[in-house]
């Protein structure tokens, strides 16, 4: 049992949970009543693979710099608990079946898409991008941002201006996300060599960019409600919602105490989980009801 949860460990589990929940709301967004239960049992089960295949990745790359920070010391790889050839093989035989349970079972589309989205995270992003430029987070963002897309497709086989929508909020709700996160851990970061924006421009620097990405997430939140892919109850929980960041933001410019840029971190998490609640409460209860009042309208 032991043995099963440092291979549990390796996924992932909180992280790949959010993404797993945007991809399945992604999915019911897609349609008007429940997803095909393909969609729903097959495309979750091979997004969390695939994610957890991806996560898995990221600690055998990250294996050196595990060791060196507190967060992330007690890792399997980073504790010996586990040998790289297992995480490997691991990460391998994952991957390989969440591709043939997508390709088979869901859609090639789906499959290939989330295929890019492994490699976005594990590769480009962990390899290459942790370690060659402050903007790692920024540039890397679009593999954790696609998750809606993987569910809209699962669901309907075909891309969509609307999920895109959903994945241009993920991508610009991980800056502020990430970098709240950073600049509490950004001693842990030095050590290990890890170009954060915190180490190479110092905290004031990005707390300005965590202020300037909330108010673009905050804007680009409204998209939904502009383009009619959600409506008022969305519209008004994302306004609540977006008030509650910008608090957090602006309040992290003159901190009262060094802990609050783990309370920003922390909110951002309620921020995104409770803001795809709301897409799906406005998708679920005031879309049938616009529909019955047009129904009802007289003629004329």
């Amino acid at each position: 049992m032991n043995v099963m949860g440092e291979y549990f460990q390796l996924t992932k589990p909180r992280v790949v949970a959010l993404l797993v929940f945007c991809a399945v709301i992604g999915m019911f967004l897609a349609v008007p009543g429940i997803p095909p239960w393909r969609a729903l049992v097959f495309g979750t089960l091979g997004i969390w693979m695939a994610s957890g295949s991806a996560a898995a990745f990221n600690h055998l790359i990250d294996e050196r710099i595990d060791k060196l920070m507190a967060r992330t010391a007690r890792r399997p790889l980073a504790t010996g608990h586990l040998k790289p050839r297992q995480v490997l093989v691991f990460a391998i035989v994952l991957g390989i079946i969440s591709m043939l349970v997508l390709a088979l079972l869901v859609n090639v589309l789906t499959a290939v898409l989330t295929f890019g989205g492994l490699i976005g995270y594990a590769l480009v992003y962990t390899a290459y991008l942790k370690r060659a430029t402050p903007q790692n987070i920024v540039i890397g963002g679009l593999a954790g941002a696609i998750p809606p897309v993987l569910g809209w497709t699962a669901a309907t086989g075909a891309l969509h201006p609307f999920a895109m929508q959903l994945c241009l909020i993920i991508f610009v709700w991980t800056p502020p996300h990430f970098w709240a996160l950073a600049i509490f851990r950004r001693d842990d970061y030095a050590r290990a060599g890890v170009p954060m924006l915190p180490v190479t421009h110092g905290v004031a620097y990005t707390r300005w960019q965590v202020l300037f990405y909330t108010v673009l997430l905050v804007l680009v939140t409204m998209l939904p409600a502009i383009t009619r892919c959600s409506g008022l109850l969305y519209l008004g929980g994302a306004l609540v919602l977006g008030a509650g960041f910008l608090y957090y933001a602006i309040r992290l410019m003159n901190p009262p105490d060094e802990y609050f840029a783990m309370r920003v971190f922390k909110y951002s998490v309620i921020y995104l989980m409770a803001l795809f609640a709301f897409l799906l409460a406005d998708h679920w209860l005031m879309a049938p009801a616009l529909q019955t009042g047009l129904a009802l309208r007289p003629a004329g």
